[in-house]
Parts: structure tokens; C-alpha cells; sequence
């Protein structure tokens, strides 16, 4: 059975204010953010549209139970699915590694694992950080993150679960 998806060009080429879709329909939530910029309506004949579950393929058991959008963290290997993934790439310097950590360490948060590489003059370092009920990622994100080059190294912040998702096989 095949699934129907619908899109941003879809939703921007509808002459109408509401787009009654299938029970199975894929809305995505591009489509889903223009319908609301648009204040075009999304739903299904029985109600309002929810995205429906997974349920094809070999990975549709484990999407159900691991996908990031999901309310709530799901246990996995004794993870909680609170931990946020920071990685570091750069060229090789003394105390790159103190001074990622200790802006961690001022946050108030704690280093769960940790692994690095050099290989030649560039160091890749990958940090596993424990995030504490009420602790604010946005926080730990804009604190580390650097959207170019500083201080010869770039850093990258997500929620575990998202690098999860995006890294399986």
C-alpha cells in the first residue's frame, strides 16, 4: 500500500482554506508549518490531522519508540534519552578540551562519556553531556555552539536522540 505525502508546494498551490488528507496521509511538517503561515487547515475526516504511526519496514518498531519528536524520553540501554551529544572539531591546540568542558562544568552539567582523535593536526572530539531535569538546553547549545570557525575549532550541539536518529543504520 502506498502512503500519499503532502508538502509545502502542496499546501502553497491549494486554492482553499482547509485540506482534508487520508488517515495514513504524511503531512510534513514544512507543509505543516506553511499551512499555518497560510492559515490553511489540515484534516483528516475523522477530526484534526496527527502524523500517523509507523508501521512499515524493519525499522518501523524501533521508530515508534525512538523517534525524537516523541513526549516522552524512551529507556534505551539504561539511557534515559536526556543527554545531549556535543561535538568538537579543529586543529590540534593545547586545552581545547578544558575549555569545552569547564563551559559544561559552568552550566552546572556533567560529562557523561567522552571520546577523541587526532589525526594529523585535527582533533575530533565527541562528548556525551547528562542533562539534568530543569536544565536548559538552549542554554548548553548557545554556550558551546559556534556557527563558524572560533578559536580554531567548531562545535555542534544535539539532543542524543536526534544524533541517535540520524546516525542508525
Amino acid at each position: 500500500m502506498s502512503r500519499r505525502f503532502i508538502t509545502a508546494q502542496d499546501v502553497q498551490r491549494t486554492t482553499g482554506k482547509e485540506i482534508v488528507v487520508d488517515e495514513n496521509t504524511i503531512v510534513t511538517p514544512q507543509a505543516l508549518e506553511v499551512a499555518s503561515a497560510l492559515g490553511v487547515a489540515i484534516r483528516t475526516t475523522g477530526g484534526q490531522y496527527s502524523a500517523p504511526a509507523p508501521d512499515r519496514g524493519p525499522d518501523a518498531e524501533l521508530a515508534r519508540t525512538h523517534l525524537p519528536q516523541l513526549p516522552e524520553p524512551v529507556t534505551d540501554g539504561g539511557r534515559d534519552g536526556t543527554g545531549v551529544v556535543v561535538t568538537v572539531v579543529g586543529r590540534n591546540r593545547p586545552g581545547v578540551l578544558a575549555e569545552v568542558t569547564a563551559r559544561i562544568a559552568a552550566l552546572g552539567l556533567s560529562v557523561e562519556d567522552i571520546s577523541q582523535k587526532t589525526i594529523d593536526s585535527y582533533f575530533h572530539l565527541v562528548l556525551l553531556v547528562n542533562m539534568p531535569e530543569g536544565a536548559a538546553f538552549d542554554q548548553l547549545k548557545s554556550s558551546l555552539e559556534c556557527g563558524d570557525e572560533v578559536d580554531g575549532y567548531v562545535v555542534r550541539v544535539m539532543h542524543e536522540r536526534v544524533f541517535g536518529y540520524m546516525h542508525r543504520i
